[in-house]
């Protein structure tokens, strides 16, 4: 059977070789050429095509159920699921497998809101389906697949198809072991790809990581020296200041010393004076004028003592002002030490940050050597990477060298299955032949069956028209005696 086309021309070929410009010199060529390549096509699927029956036992024994009818009445939807079972097989992709692609395109041809609406889903997977079936179809041998052939097969079709993808896999089952040795080969290379990828991709993640902590490091180191610099700027003017206040305390504290020793001396003057004006007592009552005289004198001391009593009181209530001054001084002086204290308190802490920030650089430059360390680690699987991809290349090649060598075999066990399938051919000519002849002699018995039913039939009803008359007529007698 010819490869069929559904985009063919049904005009004749002068028609279409007119519409063409068919007079040119290279035309039959051509015409021989496609006629040759068609024969062969026809030639090839003549030894490709299998039996209905072993089709329908094939597909049985795959566990799908399908009967002759079936194949010869074919229900589309019992194909589809027939051909996303081979799709399964053979490529490991269905319908439910695609539809994900399937729907993110159409989400960005016509939106998520309307992709339902335009496109359904079941047609949506059917047709991503159908692209992956059309590569498999190429692969097989069938280069003339198409979207009807899903929806509105036919027999002959069918049995095109179904032939050349049972012997596909029954080629595949016979190559088995080469080609499970190769996908594993291939699947260990890409899971040693992936495992090195993932691993490069965790130490870059480290390594970001690392960098990041490091800036983060880093701005705390300047924030805490920023820190640290405006404290010991506080630090010398609160030292100033405390070493201005101790100069003024030691001042008061000396002129309250000279104030307190003159105000002694005073003291112990006025006990003096007072001693020597109560020796002086008995001499001054021996004369009124005398007395009087002392009296002048010792009213005007007494007087010159208080004036000069009150000036002493006033120098020690100037003291006394002092003093509490002094005090409050002193507390400030307290204050001062105690806030120094607690700032030495803050600088021993900064000592320690600085300690601890001094142990985090360190440990920043252990983790870029360890960094440096991935780095190289990196390179070297790199390197490896590289290595596996040259020996993955040298795999390929020998595989692609067997590949060669398998297919030399295919085309000598083609050229002798070409003989016999031309022998085939001969035999499926008589075949046909013999079956057209049975069909006919077939056909025939059935069209003297239905005549002999028909005419069974016409007699029957015969039978009960004269049957229906009889009993009339038996009643009618029967109604007359």
């Amino acid at each position: 059977m010819a490869g069929y086309n559904p985009r063919m021309s049904i005009l004749p070929s002068q028609h279409q070789q007119s519409r063409l410009g068919g007079n040119g010199p290279n035309n039959p060529n051509q015409n021989r050429a496609m006629t040759q390549k068609k024969q062969e096509e026809e030639a090839a699927y003549a030894n490709m095509r299998l039996p209905d029956r072993e089709i329908v036992g094939c597909i049985n024994e795959l566990g799908i159920p399908f009967t002759v009818s079936d194949l010869q009445k074919p229900n589309p939807i019992q194909v589809q699921q027939i051909f996303e079972w081979f799709g399964e097989i053979l490529m490991n992709k269905t319908r439910q497998t695609v539809d994900p692609a399937m729907r993110a395109a159409m989400e960005d041809v016509v939106g998520q809101q309307y992709g339902d609406g335009l496109m359904p889903a079941d047609a949506r997977s059917l047709m991503g389906f159908f692209v992956s079936l059309r590569t498999l179809m190429v692969h097989c041998g069938v280069k003339d697949f198409s979207f009807a052939d899903l929806y509105r097969p036919t027999h002959d079709r069918l049995v095109k198809i179904f032939s050349y993808i049972i012997n596909f896999v029954r080629f595949r089952e016979s190559q088995t072991g080469i080609i499970d040795e190769h996908c594993n080969r291939a699947e260990a290379t890409k899971q040693r790809i992936e495992f090195l990828f993932g691993e490069n991709q965790n130490m870059e993640g480290q390594l970001d990581e690392m960098r990041a902590n490091r800036r983060q490091m880093e701005q705390l180191v300047a924030e805490k020296t920023r820190r640290n610099e405006e404290l010991k700027k506080r630090l010398l003017d609160l030292r100033r200041a405390q070493e201005k206040v101790a100069q003024r305390l030691e001042d008061a504290k000396i002129k309250k010393g000279e104030l307190a020793n003159e105000l002694e001396e005073k003291t112990a003057l006025k006990l003096a004076m007072k001693q020597d004006c109560a020796k002086l007592r008995p001499y001054v009552l021996q004369s009124a004028t005398a007395l009087q005289n002392s009296l002048t004198e010792l009213s005007n001391t007494l007087n010159g003592d208080k004036g000069h009593i009150d000036s002493l009181d006033r120098r020690a209530r100037a003291l006394q002002t002092s003093t509490d001054s002094f005090a409050v001084v002193a507390t400030d002086v307290a204050s001062c030490i105690k806030l120094l204290e607690e700032i030495a308190v803050e600088l021993a802490k900064e000592e320690e940050e600085n300690i601890k920030n001094a142990k985090q650089r360190d440990a920043l430059t252990e983790r870029g050597a360890s960094v440096r360390e991935v780095e190289r680690t990196e390179l070297m699987l790199q390197r490896q990477l590289a290595k596996w991809a040259e020996r993955t290349e040298t795999l390929r090649s020998q595989s692609e060298e067997k590949a060669a060598r398998a297919k030399e075999k295919m085309e000598e066990l083609r050229a002798v299955h070409k003989k016999l399938s031309e022998e085939r051919g001969e035999k499926g000519k008589d075949i046909e032949r013999r079956r057209v002849r049975i069909e006919q002699t077939e056909k025939k018995m059935l069209d003297l069956k239905e005549n002999i039913e028909n005419e069974i039939h016409a007699a029957y009803d015969e039978y009960l028209k004269l049957e229906s008359h009889v009993k009339l007529y038996i009643t009618e007698m029967e109604q007359a005696i």
